[in-house]
């Protein structure tokens, strides 16, 4: 039953970087909804991407840090640890 809650929070959490990579192509107005809701996501991620962001080097102007976390994620955390 833990396991499970910790699967589905796991993925809550690629589906919320992946909310923010998304979101980034966009630019959204910081005082309306939308940018409500960017601003939380952005909150929600930061602590996991920005030390991965400053020990990873930018590949030109692409962010890898997302893709870092992401798959360090599903693959460490969810398969070998977890076994979802």
């Amino acid at each position: 039953m833990i396991r499970e809650l910790l699967c589905q929070l796991v993925s809550f959490y690629v589906l919320l970087i992946i909310i923010r990579v998304i979101s980034s192509w966009f630019p959204a107005n910081p005082n309306g909804p939308f940018g409500q809701v960017v601003r939380l996501v952005f909150r929600a991620t930061d602590p996991v991407l920005l030390p991965v962001r400053r020990a990873v080097p930018f590949a030109g102007p692409l962010d890898l840090s997302p893709i870092i976390v992401v798959l360090f994620l599903n693959i460490v955390v969810q398969q070998f640890i977890l076994g979802c």
